[in-house]
């Protein structure tokens, strides 16, 4: 029995990369979107790091990218806790009337 095994071109790989580091998109997310397993995406990521240790800009950019997705994230859980202080100022403000 032969299986079929799609083969992808490298800039579709690294888009995939950048999309889920840079981007913050799940890998679960981009799988479901383009049709590929998390663990082909594992291996895309492990080579694309790989060559990041050869290649000088391509450290840089991953290093951008993960520096990019960590200030996504605190600025996700800033923006929360913003809301939450408005809606708690806004109980309290209530409370006083």
């Amino acid at each position: 029995m032969m299986t079929t095994q799609l083969m992808y071109e490298t800039e579709f790989k690294k888009k995939m990369v950048y999309l889920h580091l840079n981007e913050g998109r799940t890998i679960a997310s981009l799988s479901a979107e383009y049709g590929f397993a998390k663990s082909t995406y594992r291996e895309w990521e492990k080579k694309y790091c790989e060559e990041c240790q050869e290649n000088e800009e391509a450290t840089e950019e991953l290093s951008l990218m993960e520096q990019n997705r960590m200030l996504k994230k605190q600025l996700a859980e800033q923006q929360k806790e913003i809301e939450f202080l408005k809606k708690a100022a806004a109980f309290f403000a209530k409370e006083i009337d």
